[in-house]
């Protein structure tokens, strides 16, 4: 059994007070992760759209406790308070990320505008996304990121089509089963995507009265012998309240014989045997938990 820890950074305060316990537990416990930062402006408070676009999405709010995990300040930033920069808000935790071994990917520019307005973007328009936060990176590390997550797990043929033009190694962007090759009935994309296969914690919260220690618990009852999966975590949800739970869950993963991948160490294999990496269809579905919807992989097919 492997895992593949995918560390999502939406917001400075994930930024900047979720990463740095995470860098200290991940380097405590020897086990490599992904990270992968949204590298322009905090825009958190625009994301109160999502009360009229997107179902359910109050209510997931208020069986989260949203202001006790990401705290008021920022859920007024980009409307009340300016939107501060992330990445370049504290240069030197991109710096330590990867001098500890771990993985760096791009996680957008603006969260907040990648996942409520991308279905409204061209591939130029998405390109330039892309090409923005490359840039922060780039004046930050000397050199650009080779993998790349899609905030909201929100894709696009437009979005696909950018990422292939901007030749990216692998992509985390859809919820799913395995790594394929994805495809809708009018198009494919020769681009490895690596889906996030286990439930978050953040879609388990507060669901059936759950707690953080019941999450572990449904996370833990999917992991399988002989797999690898694919945990996605936030830096603003584990890397702060959640932190003790996240901690707990990784003993016991540890204690179950599990090994620590990281997401392009695991594409690396892939890529050795591309004939042998299956095509899947991505649409567009809901998760429980989760409000709106999210690219899946189609249960319709099965690996071969």
């Amino acid at each position: 059994m492997r895992l593949a820890l995918k560390i999502d950074v939406d917001t400075l305060m994930g930024f900047t007070e979720g990463v740095p316990p995470l860098l200290e537990l991940l380097q405590e416990r020897d086990i490599p992760a992904s990270f992968f930062v949204a590298m322009g402006p905090d825009h958190s408070g625009r994301a109160v759209r999502r009360l009229f676009t997107h179902k359910g999405f109050l209510r997931k709010m208020l069986r989260t406790g949203a202001p006790r995990l990401y705290g008021f300040k920022t859920m007024l930033y980009g409307t009340l308070l300016p939107g501060p920069p992330i990445a370049a808000s504290a240069p030197e935790l991109l710096l330590k990320i990867t001098a500890a071994g771990h993985e760096l990917g791009l996680h957008g520019h603006d969260h907040v505008f990648w996942q409520d307005r991308l279905s409204g973007l061209s591939t130029t328009a998405v390109q330039a996304e892309i090409l923005r936060a490359q840039k922060v990176l780039v004046g930050i590390l000397g050199y650009p990121a080779i993998s790349f997550a899609a905030p909201g797990w929100q894709c696009t043929p437009a979005a696909w089509d950018a990422l292939v033009a901007e030749h990216f190694y692998y992509v985390s962007n859809t919820r799913g089963r395995y790594p394929y090759f994805p495809h809708t009935p009018q198009r494919s994309w020769p681009l490895v995507e690596i889906p996030t296969t286990l439930p978050t914690l953040d879609e388990l919260l507060g669901l059936g009265g759950r707690r953080a220690a019941d999450c572990n618990r449904d996370i833990l009852a999917v992991l399988k012998r002989g797999g690898t999966h694919v945990f996605t975590l936030h830096a603003e949800v584990e890397g702060r309240v959640c932190f003790r739970e996240f901690s707990d869950l990784l003993a016991q993963v540890q204690a179950r014989g599990a090994t620590f991948i990281r997401l392009v160490d695991y594409a690396k294999e892939l890529w050795q045997q591309p004939d042998l990496i299956p095509r899947a269809e991505v649409i567009s579905g809901t998760l429980p938990g989760r409000a709106g919807t999210v690219c899946c992989q189609s249960q319709g097919e099965e690996q071969p």
